[in-house]
């Protein structure tokens, strides 16, 4: 069994991961870290685990990770999972980061975009983007794999077949997304609270959102050229999933027949991926899955692609333990097909 370490467990990311770990045949958690003084049982935190698990968070201790764990999983809030990662790497064990510490290849970029600085670029170089559908081989081979965020995987999904294949004008790609609340974490803030976000739909961070230099890295790598994107993020009155619109132009006509035939040959290795071709994807449809739902729709030469996720499983931590399979050499769908 792989004795497995969460870093973070009391966020929803944390509570995401233990269930999905808990129907895993091959984990066993060994270690619930968190950076509360107190060390609750987490149950007391997450009580739909009462009766699932009964263990305890303990404050962060990267010596006791060391000796009880062989794979670790970061939750922890960008700029702090740097400071932990580094110990568990020396220590030869195999991480993957849901923080968005080691998405950015650029230090500068980073620092630029998170108004902090890297501490760690010794490992920066060495991660691998965790994206499965376009990085397996990649994420089989590595030590540290760098999960993508919420938002970038629904769009960068929705977009890898005709970015990679040159089909599209690079120029004018505008994706419109809207997250459930929990997309915001679980800090409280005055927007979040329920008189306020009920009941409206709200557009936030325009041009400055930190998930959009990550799309623009990943495009930039499949099109073999800079891409920077239009993204509008919005915050919608509900508890998780992501649909995100993506507009393109298409650099020739393309017929509905035809790129429908183009996404099923790009993700016919992809057992997540799902393309809908006779019905448009909604939220409900990916709740609490690790599933991308996508539909994609011709107009002579303009397409609109259509992509639902649920963001705290293929968006967090189902990706996470999505990566952790390949890293291991488990069945990909291992824990993931049933919850």
């Amino acid at each position: 069994m792989l004795k497995v370490a969460i870093l973070g467990a009391t966020g929803y990311t944390g509570r995401e991961l233990i269930k999905i770990l808990l129907g895993h045949s091959q984990t066993e958690i060994v270690y619930l870290g968190t950076r509360r003084e107190d060390e609750p049982e987490v149950s007391q935190i997450h009580p739909e685990l009462i009766g699932r698990i009964e263990a305890t968070c303990e404050r962060l201790d990267m010596e006791l990770v060391a000796k009880r764990a062989d794979f670790v999983f970061s939750c922890l809030p960008h700029t702090t999972s740097m400071k932990f990662i580094p110990q568990c790497l020396d220590a030869g064990l195999k991480v993957v980061d849901i923080s968005a510490d080691y998405r950015l290849r650029d230090a500068d970029i980073y620092e630029k975009w998170y108004e902090v600085k890297h501490t760690d670029s010794r490992h920066l170089a060495e991660a691998v983007y965790g994206l499965p559908e376009l990085f397996a081989e990649e994420i089989k081979n590595s030590r540290l794999v760098a999960n993508p965020g919420c938002y970038p995987t629904g769009a960068i999904l929705g977009l890898a077949p005709l970015v990679s294949g040159g089909l599209i004008d690079l120029e004018a790609i505008i994706i419109d997304a809207k997250s459930g609340i929990s997309g915001a974490g679980g800090t409280p803030k005055p927007t979040l609270h329920f008189p306020e976000c009920n009941e409206s739909v709200a557009a936030y961070n325009v041009g400055i959102h930190r998930h959009t230099p990550e799309m623009n890295q990943i495009f930039s790598q499949l099109a073999k050229r800079e891409v920077s994107v239009t993204f509008v993020p919005h915050i919608v009155p509900m508890d998780r999933g992501i649909l995100s619109t993506i507009y393109v132009n298409l650099a020739k006509e393309i017929l509905q027949g035809e790129i429908e035939d183009l996404y099923s040959d790009f993700y016919k290795d992809a057992p997540f991926v799902i393309l809908r071709e006779d019905s448009l994807p909604g939220t409900k449809d990916v709740w609490g899955t690790n599933f991308c739902h996508l539909a994609v729709r011709s107009f002579g030469r303009r397409a609109v692609i259509i992509v639902a996720i649920d963001n705290l499983v293929k968006g967090a931590s189902g990706q996470a333990v999505e990566n952790m399979n390949l890293m291991c050499g488990f069945k990909r769908t291992e824990g993931l097909l049933w919850r």
